[in-house]
């Protein structure tokens, strides 16, 4: 089964309208919440008149801040420093300059200020979900409106407006990493230094499904219950135990069905901690649905960095050396700082370079809070990486495959070890550009970019290439049980948001015990019977779960060798198992009827449970060409093609793995060309608060697609796996962006903004023809 593209198994419930999000649970007597949002982007709370909100039909209650913490209960902690990639024993940035990394409570309604707009200030609980909004409304709020800084650059400047009084300057940590003295020395001597800043942009994690939470508490047993979509149980669970000071046994999360996470629905947002505490207060069970016009301003973001990079070269156009800065923009509250620590890791992705540095500054700002989204940090310095090459190339003179060519890590030095201290074991990333290269027919685009020059239109290509570093949360656990009813249950602590782990896992199942993939049922996402599990992100899921099921299968089949050879009073190392069968002698015994016999007579069942604590490195790489065409007239762009050879390791449902290259590829494509989350320098307004004017990319946008699976094996896990959730994802806005240089020119003095939208190329069209006129 393993390598088979077989259908998911799980389709035809979703696809019929049986899927089971929390949206459509329903507690018996359950009342419904509306928050009333800060229409500030900084402002002290000078008071809060909750009296008509409290009088309106069917309030139940009006909560705020100053109530939660009279409840004795305090904000919730977000561990916003990773574990470091290698040792997960010790933090990313352990060596923290001038001051300790920062790190706060966020509570669910604040007590004081207000921090970015649509920040929850009030909670209302009513009998219906309409009477909850009106009632929101008539809250009143004094406010003393503050000057608010939204960019990360600001944000950090002498005088900007301060976010925290704990928090001098607005800087949550600082960091030097790599030897920079080094790198200066051998800036001063290179042939070439080619520097450029890069804004990657801000973009809103636009998952099919909104954000909904049930709070339950139940008096008799003093538990709570939340209900609640996530990437993950075991730690929404953790972060409200830490808020609700409650016993871990009295805290349960359940985890539906999820219409898409990407990174941001890892942590716990406040609304899901609101409605937990308005559970206990009102005595009843409380639900919340946000609308998309909450989404956009309340929901964690992605991406935002400002990246100031240098790249030094000899006249060979060979890498010397790097010196960059990262400055990542936080938000309003401290919710993660994993970007930094995954980008700045993979920093020099696939090529030698000799010696590295980066200086690393997180900072505060009035924006909403920043979390890990699809690909996080490792887009970034791939995008960072990419175009520095394609400069340094049209500045030497080298053809752009060229330059790359003599830089990139030969699988001949593998095991490598980058100068940011990542160990690839595997990969042929020249054997893949060239692939790629001959996929996209490369050699053949100066004709087709003659004919679009005949018709009037610009058109350019671009080539990039990729690795990751797949890291996430270093503990997992599988529980394997072999049942007389003909079902292996199989029990884990990772949670799908759509990428297919029921058939996925399944496969992986019918490969090591020979049952039908039907056979096999993936339970995950309910605390009652999850007990360890780090969710889904970072490309860990199969790594880690697969791992698992492929011990807990062995140990099962040396359970059944050894229960049948007991049956039969026959030495254990005379039975055999093949296809799914014991066999000993004249006696075939199927798993389940095994399991069925030892049911009967009372015997131990097959079961099986693994854990993994630690880290379990795997590369995924690949490369990609993007070739596309630009109106000239009108600034609008049209993708043509999109070829790519990936190596995932070994695909356990190349179906699968391709629909999420298609994915990684389409949120690249948005955030390259359309996604603009604008918000204004001065007031701190949300310009682009709903999809009127934040321009999610529709399928059409989306060009044909090339696709090939490589496979240069690791030996890191039994199934070979490396990962296939963000290959489309990394080198996207990368390749986009070097495709339209190419058509433009490389002769512009700055980026292009990103989104590249319409306007910013016809702009820069226009800048360009009146600047050599």
């Amino acid at each position: 089964m393993i390598g088979q593209p077989l259908p998911r198994l799980e389709d035809r419930r979703l696809v019929t309208g049986n899927g089971r999000y929390t949206d459509d649970i329903d507690v018996p007597g359950q009342a419904y919440a509306a928050f009333l949002r800060s229409p500030h982007a900084h402002a002290r709370i000078v008071s809060i008149d909750i009296g008509a909100a409290l009088a309106a039909p069917g309030v139940i209650a009006v909560l705020t801040g100053a109530d939660y913490l009279a409840d004795g209960f305090q904000g919730m902690q977000h561990v916003p420093m990773p574990l470091d990639a290698i040792d997960p024993t010790a933090p990313a940035f352990r060596d923290a300059l001038h001051v300790p990394a920062y790190s706060r409570l966020h509570l669910p309604l604040p007590v004081d200020n207000v921090r970015h707009v649509g920040e929850a200030v009030a909670m209302v609980v009513a009998d219906t979900a309409a009477r909850a909004r009106d009632a929101a409304e008539m809250i009143m709020v004094d406010y003393d409106v503050l000057d608010a800084v939204v960019r990360a650059d600001d944000a950090l400047t002498p005088g900007a407006p301060q976010l925290y009084d704990d928090a001098p300057g607005n800087l949550c940590f600082e960091v030097q990493l790599g030897d920079r003295a080094a790198a200066q020395r051998l800036f001063a001597d290179a042939h070439l230094v080619v520097r450029r800043d890069f804004h990657n942009s801000r973009v809103v994690n636009c998952q099919m499904e909104p954000r909904a939470a049930i709070g339950v508490y139940d008096p008799a047993e003093g538990s709570y219950t939340l209900i609640s979509g996530s990437q993950g149980a075991v730690r929404q669970k953790m972060s409200l135990v830490g808020a609700l000071r409650a016993p871990a046994d009295k805290v349960r999360v359940i985890c539906p069905d999820v219409g898409g996470g990407f990174g941001p629905r890892s942590s716990v947002n406040v609304e899901q901690l609101a409605v937990v505490w308005a559970a206990r207060r009102c005595g009843r069970a409380v639900k919340w649905t946000s609308d998309r016009s909450e989404a956009f301003l309340a929901d964690y973001q992605g991406r935002d960095a400002v990246l100031r990079a240098a790249m030094a070269f000899d006249a060979e156009g060979r890498i010397l050396a790097t010196d960059h800065e990262w400055l990542g923009n936080v938000g309003a509250h401290t919710v993660s700082y994993v970007p930094m620590s995954n980008g700045t890791r993979i920093m020099t992705t696939v090529y030698h370079v000799p010696v590295a540095a980066v200086h690393i500054r997180a900072a505060l700002s009035n924006t909403a809070p920043t979390a890990p989204y699809r690909g996080a940090g490792r887009p970034e310095a791939h995008h960072m990486m990419e175009r520095l090459l394609d400069l340094a190339a049209h500045r030497l003179g080298i053809d752009r495959v060229e330059i790359r060519r003599r830089n990139m890590v030969p699988r001949s030095r593998l095991p490598y070890r980058s100068a940011m201290g990542l160990t690839y074991d595997s990969g042929d990333f020249i054997g893949n550009m060239e692939r790629v290269l001959e996929l996209a027919d490369w050699d053949g685009f100066a004709a087709r970019r003659a004919a679009s020059a005949a018709r009037g239109k610009l058109r350019g290509i671009g080539l990039a290439n990729y690795v990751e570093a797949p890291v996430g949360a270093p503990r997992e656990r599988i529980e394997m049980r072999v049942l007389a009813e003909g079902v292996v249950d199989l029990v884990s602590g990772t949670q799908t948001q759509g990428q297919g782990h029921a058939t996925t896992f399944a496969q992986v199942v019918a490969a090591q015990l020979g049952v039908p993939p039907e056979s096999v049922r993936l339970r995950t996402g309910d605390t009652a019977f999850v007990s360890v599990g780090g969710g889904t992100h970072s490309d860990r899921s199969m790594r880690l779960g697969g791992t698992l099921i492929v011990q807990n299968a062995a140990h099962v089949v040396g359970q059944g060798k050894a229960a049948l050879a007991d049956l039969l009073g026959v030495d254990v190392a005379t039975v055999r198992f093949e296809d799914g069968t014991f066999i000993a002698g004249d006696t075939r015994l199927g798993l389940f009827e095994l399991a069925a016999r030892l049911e009967s007579t009372g015997k131990p069942p097959l079961a099986s449970d693994a854990e993994f604590n630690g880290r379990m490195a795997a590369h995924p790489t690949g490369a990609a060409v993007m070739e596309l065409e630009i109106d000239p007239d009108t600034g609008e762009v049209e993708l043509l093609h999109y070829a790519s050879v990936d190596d995932v390791g070994q695909p356990i449902n190349p179906l699968i793995v391709e629909g999420q290259v298609h994915g990684g590829l389409a949120q690249g494509i948005g955030q390259a060309l359309s996604e603009g989350y604008y918000v204004d320098r001065d007031s701190g307004q949300v310009m682009s608060g709903s999809y009127m004017d934040y321009g999610v990319p529709r399928a059409g946008r989306v060009p044909p697609v090339s696709l090939v699976f490589a496979e240069d094996p690791t030996a890191g896990n039994p199934l070979r796996v490396k990962g296939g959730g963000e290959s489309g994802i990394t080198p996207a806005t990368a390749v986009i962006f070097n495709a339209l240089a190419d058509a433009l020119g490389e002769d512009a003095p700055e980026e292009l903004e990103m989104p590249a939208t319409p306007a910013v190329i016809w702009n820069a069209i226009h800048r360009e023809s009146h600047a050599h006129e």
